[in-house]
């Protein structure tokens, strides 16, 4: 920057007070700071690099005091830059003003395949760093790691999994996928199967490879336990929500299978917790039931979620997880954003793919297009529902796809009189649970059932409970008279 720009910079820092992102503060009055190794690897570290400013005093209101030698100063930043690997050039200013001197120093960003630099004193796994805020994180060994799987183009969906064989592999699965793989292929099929075995990553080697169990298993999760999802409906907008009989969870399973399986489960719960709303079409007139969510969006993310996920045996004991709230759905899986790709990039360029032989399987399968149009397409869809655009966020190795409910996605309550309020009454001459009533209803949330329909019933005195005393019992029922 020029000295008018770190001129300026000082004037924000004044109002703002405080560091952030990509800008770290030192004092410098008597000397060099001797540890600037953090912040330059967690600068360096980032798409966008960093500017770090010498001669603030944070802790005295942020106190413009000037550092001890501009010349010197300069010296040992430059030093310090060169214990970094790779090592940092930064651009490096100074500034007089009120008869002090302020050094800025402009720390590049690195480009992905260089990346982690790190203080060559404590090595890789000890010496890279990440900002996180205004602060300088240890990175994690798996967020080093995953540089180096980009870098030297690890394919973790293939690696060996050593108690698997192909014997234990579904033999009429496999052999359809053959035949697909085959089709309009001459050369390949021309090909024996174990040949083909080898080439399409079914096996390295003869030993059978995690995408191939992921496939064709008839139980994937026997080798690994964790590559599931984890499904969660939440009584509430935040974990720990406790619902109206004290559930801390409407709908809770653990989804396993293989990747196909467990997209269309995953699907169905989805479903079964998604509520409809009543909404009149502008067109036509005529009350229609619409979804919280387009089940094709939410087929996309979690597509997107299987495909994509972190396969590494760094994140093996992580399952994928979707949780529904009571204003949206989060869909989060290991692994961050692959390669250089950012978020703001979604859908827009072609990205790194961090499983090619998965994706490819899947495309073979027509369970996907491998076309790079998902982003696009849940996009596009959640626009014609009428809802938020997504929030997607990259965040430590982790990546979350959020879809937020429109404001108005409650289904209206039933008005006294109504239909639905005279079914329930109707129902209820019998003893009903609570699970009962929603059933009859059509609805998943037993919850939702509850406070939307019954209990003002219960008020207006149409409904009673056989344990009046015990409104939460796991064991009331509801009946008219």
């Amino acid at each position: 920057m020029t000295a008018d720009e770190l001129k300026e910079l000082l004037k924000s820092i004044q109002k703002n007070k405080c560091e952030s992102q990509v800008l770290e503060l030192k004092r410098a009055e008597f000397e060099c700071p001797k540890r600037l190794y953090d912040t330059l690897s967690s600068f360096s570290n980032q798409d966008t690099g960093g500017t770090i400013v010498f001669g603030i005093y944070e802790e005295n209101d942020y106190e413009e005091v000037g550092v001890y030698d501009p010349q010197d100063i300069q010296k040992k930043i430059n030093e310090q830059c060169l214990q970094m690997e790779p090592k940092i050039r930064p651009l490096l200013t100074v500034l007089e003003k009120d008869n002090k001197f302020f050094v800025s120093a402009e720390i590049p960003g690195l480009d992905v395949v260089d990346r982690p630099c790190f203080y060559s004193g404590k090595g890789r796994i000890k010496g890279s760093y990440t900002r996180v805020g205004d602060s300088d994180e240890p990175m994690t060994e798996y967020e080093v790691y995953s540089y180096e799987a980009f870098r030297k183009k690890y394919q973790d969906d293939i690696r060996i999994i050593p108690r698997a064989s192909l014997s234990s592999l579904d033999k009429e699965s496999l052999d359809g996928y053959i035949t697909k793989l085959k089709d309009g292929k001459p050369h390949l099929a021309n090909l024996p199967d174990d040949a083909i075995y080898e080439l399409m990553s079914i096996t390295r080697d003869n030993e059978v490879t995690l995408a191939s169990t992921l496939l064709f298993s008839p139980y994937p999760q026997a080798y690994t336990p964790q590559l599931c999802i984890l499904a969660m409906s939440i009584p509430g907008k935040e974990k720990g929500a406790i619902g109206e009989t004290g559930e801390r969870f409407i709908d809770n399973e653990r989804i396993e299978g293989t990747i196909p399986e467990m997209l269309n489960s995953v699907i169905y719960f989805v479903r079964k917790n998604m509520k409809n709303r009543t909404i009149i079409n502008s067109e036509t007139g005529k009350r229609e039931d619409k979804t919280d969510y387009p089940i094709t969006a939410v087929r996309e993310a979690v597509l997107n979620a299987l495909v994509h996920r972190d396969y590494s045996i760094h994140t093996e004991g992580m399952p994928i997880t979707l949780e529904m709230y009571e204003d949206r759905i989060e869909i989060s899986n290991p692994g961050g954003l692959y390669g250089r790709i950012r978020v703001d990039q979604l859908g827009k360029v072609q990205p790194d793919t961090r499983n090619p032989v998965i994706a490819t399987a899947l495309e073979t399968l027509n369970i996907t297009e491998n076309r790079y149009s998902g982003i696009p397409t849940i996009r596009q869809e959640l626009k014609n529902h009428g809802l938020k655009a997504p929030e997607f966020i990259d965040q430590r190795g982790h990546f979350t796809t959020v879809f937020y409910k429109a404001e108005n996605s409650t289904i209206p309550k039933a008005e006294a009189g109504s239909d639905i309020e005279a079914k329930i009454v109707d129902f209820c001459k019998i003893p009903r649970s609570r699970a009962e009533i929603a059933n009859y209803l059509g609805l998943g949330s037993q919850s939702y059932v509850i406070t939307t329909y019954v209990t003002p019933l219960v008020n207006k005195g149409l409904i009673k409970l056989t344990l009046p005393d015990k409104p939460r019992s796991s064991k009331q029922q509801y009946y008219s008279e």
